[in-house]
């Protein structure tokens, strides 16, 4: 894996990392800040929910890191994919339902790491 592929799979680990606090321990402080369009009444009462997602995020935040400490080329190429992948199609899918910058915080940093495997 080249150097530009492991900067941004590290990079867009660590943003993962960041959301999975952001949404499992912050959510109710830090969240209330970040996530403007969401009326401050609701933060309490979606807190587990919140979490949950915080958990998935930590989940592709692993895999990532993952993929940077597996020797053999391929099969880190082939992990990485996977897991740019996974957050590409989330954040596709929360551009459609949610919000447009989803795009522009998940989606597209899944693609440029995709293309820097693959170039």
């Amino acid at each position: 894996m080249n150097l530009l592929s492991q900067l941004l799979i590290g990079s867009i680990a660590v943003l993962h990392l960041y959301i999975l606090w952001l949404e499992m321990f912050a959510w109710t402080t830090r969240g209330r800040k970040v996530f403007k369009t969401i009326p401050q009444d609701q933060f309490e009462k979606t807190k587990v929910m919140a979490a949950n997602q915080g958990l998935y995020n930590g989940f592709l935040a692993a895999g990532l890191l993952w993929s940077l400490y597996i020797d053999d080329a391929d099969w880190s190429q082939h992990i990485a994919a996977f897991f740019l992948s996974c957050i590409l199609v989330a954040g596709i899918y929360g551009a459609m339902t949610a919000s447009k910058r989803i795009f522009f915080v998940q989606a597209l940093p899944a693609i440029l790491g995709l293309w820097s495997l693959f170039s």
